[in-house]
């Protein structure tokens, strides 16, 4: 398979896709293209996945993972030509963090999307060139499943977003960004994604939020006015995106709600960032309670809603927001840790006690158990924190939860490391539930 062109089937090999969904229960529908008829950023099938049945489910069990894992480029196209070579060694790392902890469905943060032709082009190279190929010590690992879509990182807006006085750059972009899809998002799974009930809210807009956090600009009389009525007619709420991501493991779905909020910090008085941050979090918090709580939330598809009463989920992703330290705004993250309807598994890690131990700085004046903390940060400010989750929902029995960050002893160590990282500057976080 690896002489194939990445993630393109042949006709007989999308048939054979589709023998191998229908054994599961679940329509697989493809064009001979191998992307799903209806599903223009849908869900991309590898080239190996087409000639095999995926496995049946290890004792109804699943193991759900999130990574940051820093694949951002400075210039459009290029993290395409780096894992084009099958040699890039900072994928050859993460893809061995990946290996080693092998989940079944794993979101990646920072993962640029590939905004030409092929949207699923840097995905494919990713899957084939590092992931099903040993990496180190690692076994290769396929994910025959994938789902991209566009965000709003990079994206012009046309306004002075952060009242520079100047329109243009990164920090005037929709989500902050040096071109659109910087920063962008990727989900990869083991078992089938149905790409037909896949909702996005990239479009989705902040002051259509009831109660929203809109900063405010200290040097006026007026409340909530630091962007004008033109620049809220087109700001989306989320940085990146929101996307729910249904996976069919047997006969049950599990909804992976994945995002990227922006970090609370890179602003001024206004907390602009912060702010939104905040709401970012509250999105997922209104839409897991459903009902006429979010009743608000429409799709980039134009359904209003949120997700259906009794529905299995899970949260996943970088969220920027630790629970008691960092510059996130104070219970952001609470929003969804003390959520009726989520359990927080609490990961942990032996390493993130003793960097920050070792590192100290900041970190000594932390509130937070610093074994639970997720990204190693600059240790003057804001020190190591937990920022990156995986909350199922409380249908789901929790079996398990952790983070991959070995301590120094480790041989695996050289994975992680100090600043400058092999791989991240977070680390690969995940929870095993039964569903």
């Amino acid at each position: 398979m690896r002489g194939s062109t990445p993630g393109r089937l042949t006709g007989a090999a999308a048939a054979a896709a589709l023998l191998a969904g229908a054994a599961l229960g679940t329509a697989v529908p493809a064009s001979a293209s191998g992307v799903p008829s209806g599903a223009a950023d849908g869900v991309r099938l590898t080239s190996a996945s087409a000639h095999r049945a995926h496995p049946a489910p290890r004792h109804r069990a699943l193991r759900v993972a999130t990574y940051n894992l820093s694949l951002n480029r400075a210039t459009a196209g290029e993290l395409v030509a780096d894992l084009s070579t099958g040699d890039d060694a900072q994928a050859a790392t993460v893809a061995e963090v990946i290996q080693h902890a092998d989940p079944d469905v794993v979101l990646l943060n920072e993962f640029d999307y590939s905004a030409g032709a092929d949207p699923y082009a840097a995905a494919d190279l990713f899957r084939q060139n590092y992931l099903e190929v040993p990496q180190g010590t690692g076994e290769p690992v396929e994910y025959p499943y994938a789902f991209v879509a566009p965000v709003n990182t990079g994206v012009p807006s046309g306004f002075d977003l952060n009242n520079d006085g100047t329109v243009g750059g990164g920090d005037d972009a929709l989500g902050f960004g040096l071109f659109p899809g910087q920063y962008g998002m990727l989900v990869l799974s083991k078992y089938p994604i149905q790409h037909r009930a896949v909702r996005t809210f990239q479009h989705f807009r902040w002051q259509d939020m009831p109660g929203a956090l809109l900063p405010d600009d200290p040097a006026t009389p007026a409340p909530a006015d630091w962007y004008s009525a033109e620049e809220l007619a087109v700001l989306p709420l989320s940085s990146k995106s929101h996307w729910d991501v249904p996976v069919r493991v047997g006969r049950e779905t599990v909804h992976v709600l994945a995002a990227h909020p922006t970090p609370p910090s890179f602003d001024g008085a206004e907390d602009r960032n912060g702010l939104r941050n905040h709401d970012e979090i509250r999105f997922w918090a209104d839409y897991v309670r459903g009902g006429r709580q979010a009743r608000y939330l429409y799709d980039d598809a134009g359904r209003r809603g949120g997700l259906r009463p009794g529905s299995s989920f899970v949260v996943a992703g970088d969220y920027n927001a630790d629970p008691l330290d960092g510059d996130s705004v104070d219970a952001a993250i609470g929003q969804l840790l003390d959520h009726p309807r989520i359990t927080d598994p609490g990961a942990t890690s032996a390493g993130a006690a003793e960097a920050a131990a070792l590192q100290a700085g900041a970190n000594l004046t932390h509130r937070g158990d610093a074994a639970l903390d997720t990204a190693d940060f600059a240790d003057t400010t804001p020190g190591n924190l937990r920022v990156d989750y995986v909350l199922p929902s409380r249908d789901l029995r929790v079996r398990g939860a952790g983070v991959f960050w070995p301590v120094a002893a480790d041989p695996l160590s050289r994975l992680t490391g100090v600043f400058p990282f092999p791989s991240s500057d977070h680390r690969l976080t995940w929870t095993d539930v039964t569903l």
